[in-house]
């Protein structure tokens, strides 16, 4: 600490001392953690001695940073959430709590699952009444996707279950004219006088939607098949439907305009035409803690640190990163969660994890460790019914169907067990049989092509693109960037590469220049 706060500091002492127990957070786990050290006012960080502490100042709202509850509703993917407020010093208790969640001086309700099983969760602690009766004070409010559509009076997803009524209006289904779930990033267009919220590119996962603005709150707005509210701000209550924890840049800056309760000075135009921007996704293949490659999961070799490759490739311009446990499911075991962990503590964009998930259980550890969207094989093959207990649970934008196909003399097999066994005589109807059943997302990987660099299966990747109105992520054959710009053509909402990128052939920015000049619309 600098000698101007060290004397700022004893000379407002014993002032403290006598009414800091009436702004300390007053619960036991919101003392745990104490935040990193902010800058001081002259430019220095804080810093702890035995007789004084300089804490943080306070924001727009009056409460330290520090004095944050994130509500756990049993279907949020907590560790992002958590995460990307811990980045910005902030200590924060994750906890269901009634007491806590009532006293909270800031409060941030998350989700991605489904609308009744939130709502439920809510109902089952009594936090429905006191989220309702914390947002109505006015205590600083945020809510995310699935927490933005409980703030709601009620949703289309759950007839006949009440939403929490802070916003009035009804949750619609996305149209049928697109691809349902509304999966990826997308522009997000601010109205003029919002002071927390700003336009820019978000990551969504939603398909279900506020479709109108509601009296007395600031929208801004995103467009799939139709204009729908993207975030709504009043006040010190935000409710985005994206993701802002996993908005890169873009988010962060918004989580702590709402966490200092400092507004953003001037708007910042918009960023052209609405619509989903196409994916590059760089896949983990991960065996004992380690990222591997090799030619259909055989002739393994060591292909680095899974949080250290996903850092770069986010520093690349990645839209996501996809974790794939190559030995769970062959083994019997679950997929390493301290990976996951590890992986989730490096990045601020979607992370789906796949790999020895074979129940709701298996999944909600997976989100609770940093997931955001789970990917299922081998168990929903063997138990399709997995995939509408998961959807149920978490709602359809978090499950992932990955299927493994082989080309057969007139069709393509489906294979599970790392390619061990053929399950399925057929790999399209397979994959609209699990759209039906829940999924909402196909990853779709040639067996045939996978690691050979020659291209994607584009036969395969159209019949299972026509057969579907979910996205398809295209995997298996990426050697050159033509091969990425001719899946996309070819009828792909993303495209999955692995060795392109581990052995430094290419890189994300790169391919997605590339693409630009070829017209796609990517994320840049």
């Amino acid at each position: 600490m600098c000698r101007t706060c060290c004397a700022r500091s004893r000379r407002q002492r014993d002032s403290r001392c006598t009414s800091r127990s009436s702004r300390e957070p007053t619960t036991t786990i919101a003392r745990k953690r104490r935040s990193r050290p902010l800058p001081s006012p002259c430019g220095r960080p804080y810093r702890s001695h035995r007789s004084t502490t300089c804490h943080p100042p306070k924001g727009r709202w009056g409460s330290r940073v520090s004095e944050l509850v994130i509500v756990d509703s049993r279907v949020a993917n907590l560790a992002s959430i958590a995460g990307a407020f811990r980045r910005l010093n902030a200590t924060i208790a994750v906890t269901a709590d009634p007491d806590v969640v009532r006293t909270a001086a800031r409060l941030v309700l998350p989700g991605v699952g489904a609308f009744g099983a939130g709502m439920a969760a809510l109902r089952a602690r009594g936090l429905d009444i006191i989220i309702r009766d914390v947002a109505l004070r006015g205590t600083p409010l945020l809510g995310v996707c699935l927490g933005m559509q409980m703030l709601c009076d009620a949703s289309e997803e759950a007839p006949g279950v009440r939403g929490l009524g802070v916003v009035a209006g009804t949750c619609r289904r996305l149209p049928p004219s697109v691809r349902i779930p509304h999966l990826g990033w997308n522009s997000v267009t601010a109205e003029p006088g919002a002071r927390c919220v700003t336009s820019g590119v978000a990551a969504f996962a939603n398909s279900y939607a506020l479709c109108e603005s509601p009296d007395g709150w600031t929208p801004a707005w995103t467009t799939h098949g139709v204009p729908f509210i993207a975030a709504l701000e009043r006040g010190p209550t935000v409710a985005c439907q994206f993701h802002p924890e996993l908005s890169g840049a873009y988010g962060a800056a918004l989580l702590e305009r709402w966490l200092t309760g400092r507004p953003v000075s001037e708007g910042i135009p918009g960023n052209g035409s609405p619509g989903l921007f196409r994916r590059i996704i760089p896949c983990l293949d991960v065996k004992d803690g380690r990222v591997v490659k090799g030619i259909r999961f055989q002739d393994l070799r060591d292909a680095g640190d899974p949080a250290e490759q996903a850092a770069r490739y986010e520093a690349q311009g990645a839209d996501e990163i996809v974790i794939l446990d190559v030995a769970a499911s062959a083994e019997g075991r679950d997929t390493q969660v301290e990976t996951v962990r590890r992986v989730r503590a490096a990045i601020r964009i979607p992370l789906t994890v796949g790999g020895g998930v074979r129940s709701v259980d298996d999944a909600r550890q997976l989100l609770a460790a940093g997931a955001d969207k789970v990917s299922v094989n081998t168990a929903a093959v063997r138990r399709p019914e997995l995939l509408t207990e998961l959807a149920q649970a978490f709602g359809r934008q978090c499950v992932v169907l990955a299927i493994d196909a082989r080309r057969a003399a007139e069709n393509w097999q489906v294979l599970v067990i790392g390619g061990r066994e053929i399950a399925r005589p057929d790999a399209v109807a397979w994959a609209r049989e699990g759209e039906n059943l829940g999924a909402g997302e196909i990853l779709l990987t040639s067996w045939d092509r996978d690691g050979t660099r020659v291209g994607h299966d584009l036969d395969l990747l159209r019949a299972v693109s026509d057969a579907v109105r979910v996205p398809v992520i295209a995997s298996g054959g990426v050697g050159t960037r033509a091969h990425v710009a001719a899946a996309f053509a070819g009828g792909a909402d993303a495209v999955l590469a692995a060795s392109v990128f581990h052995d430094g052939d290419d890189t994300v920015d790169g391919i997605k220049a590339d693409l630009a000049v070829r017209g796609f619309r990517v994320r840049q």
